[in-house]
């Protein structure tokens, strides 16, 4: 055996990802200079308007919970021109390159993509010089890049705390991986999004359903209709189930108006459900002569439990806490400031953690590499978003765009790439402004009074903004947890093509069959 020739046959493999890894880096570099250079000819053309911007500050601070509505969405304050008219076209470049760097470095290099530090490095390059242009725009920008670090606190706290708090409740026993329990825990856990969010729902039940699948190779379908079901369309029916519909509830959507989308959750949520039963007998079927997947070795050994019970309070406290800021309780029925419900959120989130043993996480396999690789990742997806966002908001009404299958996949369609809550309001600002709705304070409400085709325009951006937030990883917080669950669990996951490969064969045809049955 010849050592040399054992390395450069690893040097043969490995060279070939190293160059594309630079290519990609130097690629993200380019797209640097390009933005450069357009922020500085934009710079000159608008330097008269942004002399005008800092005076925007005084409206600003004298109206906080209007500010804030409007920043990150890129609405103008009163005589000035909103942030979307602002920003180069060119300033959507970086966002580009990062989505394209999550899809491509897993394919080219995976074993350097894999560490979260390198991630941030690839974060650091893209988002820092849109943090730094932004700026440029005076009191405009910097309120944008607050407001949307405020968003990205709260994001992180709320998945960061249901990860924690979750990850301490262990459910005990041998479950039997076999097509019809895997099926009732998908079932369950779509049942419970709408009441305990999609993200509490995901980190409660993916562990269990790993365990119980622990004996089977073929286990990457169950975990995608996983993140189909239970992280995304079965969030649909309440506030507390997904971030877009939880904003629509603080613009003044009554809490119970979402229960009317029943019919869509159903019709989704079956045809999943029945199309997976029906996939995982397949794959069952074709694994049943291995070790561990008979019958009898499926066999329950130990009696279901739960182990950590106190943390089901604490995952109710989560519950209360959103709930209670929606409503406004405490505050005259206005939404609570900001900090108070991050901060009582991070304070169940520390009592969770420091009240659970070790030894019960361990058993968990709880681990923070999720949820890093998420604050990771969106931290340069909020901050790169702002420019496209911005420009989205400032050109929706040019959009054309006037009926209920238009909104749906309008909304779906960007909410599969970006962040699906401010997309969720872009749209429903969009239609409220088409209606002559003025937008300020609960306008979602007095949009609703408008009449009936309201209600229809509002259910159809409400089921794009869910429901399609699964078409890719960054559709929506928990896909992209689940993934990471899965693979420290040593499932083979989907590269990001790959997983839109899976959305694409299954997930499409059922919206298109919706649009028909809902939307036209």
């Amino acid at each position: 055996m010849n050592p040399l020739a054992n390395c450069n046959a690893g040097a043969t493999r490995v060279f070939p990802r190293t160059l594309l890894s630079l290519a990609i880096m130097g690629l993200l570099l380019a797209g640097m200079l390009f933005l450069s250079e357009g922020s500085s000819a934009l710079a000159q053309e608008t330097s008269p308007v942004q002399e005008s911007v800092p005076h925007a500050a005084d409206h600003t601070k004298s109206d906080k919970h209007h500010s804030e509505k409007d920043s990150h969405t890129g609405d103008a304050h009163a005589g000035h021109e909103p942030l979307g008219k602002l920003v180069s076209k060119f300033s959507t470049v970086p966002f580009a390159l990062l989505l394209l760097s999550i899809a491509a470095f897993p394919l080219i290099n995976p074993h350097w993509w894999e560490h979260n530090s390198n991630k941030g490095i690839v974060v650091a390059i893209l988002s820092i010089p849109v943090a730094i242009y932004l700026t440029m725009f005076g009191e405009a920008g910097l309120h944008t890049l607050e407001h949307s670090g405020k968003e990205y606190v709260s994001f992180l706290l709320l998945l960061g705390s249901l990860f924690v708090i979750s990850g301490g409740i262990y459910v005990r026993g041998s479950l039997a991986g076999t097509p019809v329990v895997n099926s009732l825990l998908l079932g369950f856990g779509t049942a419970i999004a709408s009441f305990v969010g999609t993200t509490g729902a995901s980190m409660l039940l993916i562990r269990p359903l790993l365990r119980a699948n622990s004996s089977r190779t073929r286990v990457t379908h169950t975990v995608v209709f996983f993140i189909f079901m239970v992280s995304n369309s079965g969030g649909l029916l309440t506030p507390l189930g997904d971030p877009p519909l939880f904003l629509g509830f603080l613009k003044g959507v009554p809490f119970e108006w979402t229960l009317r989308l029943w019919p869509q959750w159903l019709m989704v949520n079956l045809i999943l459900l029945v199309v997976y039963f029906l996939w995982d007998q397949i794959a069952f079927r074709k694994e049943s002569h291995l070790p561990g997947t008979s019958s009898e070795s499926q066999t329950p050994k130990e009696a279901l439990g739960l182990e950590g019970w106190h943390n089901l309070a604490f995952l109710l406290g989560i519950v209360v806490v959103i709930y209670a800021s929606g409503q406004g309780l405490g505050n005259g029925g206005k939404a609570w400031p900001w900090g108070i419900q991050e901060l009582l959120m991070l304070l169940l989130l520390l009592g969770s953690y420091f009240m659970t043993s070790p030894a019960l996480r361990a058993k968990n396999h709880f681990g923070f590499g999720p949820i890093i690789e998420v604050a990771v990742l969106f931290a340069g997806i909020f901050v790169t978003m702002i420019p496209a966002l911005a420009i989205l908001n400032s050109e929706g009404k040019n959009l054309g765009l006037s009926t209920e299958w238009q909104y749906f996949w309008a909304t779906g369609i960007l909410s599969s790439f970006l962040d699906n809550a401010p997309t969720y309001l872009t749209f429903a600002a969009t239609a409220a402004g088409i209606a002559n709705v003025p937008l300020e304070g609960p306008y979602l409400r007095l949009f609703l009074e408008t009449g009936p085709e309201a209600h229809a325009i509002l259910a159809a951006i409400s089921c794009g903004a869910v429901l399609m937030g699964a078409n890719t990883y960054i559709g929506n917080g928990p896909n992209f947890m689940v993934k990471a669950i899965a693979e420290e669990n040593n499932i083979r996951m989907p590269s990001f093509f790959g997983y839109m490969a899976y959305s694409g064969l299954i997930l499409l045809p059922i919206f298109v069959l919706m649009t028909f049955v809902f939307f036209i």
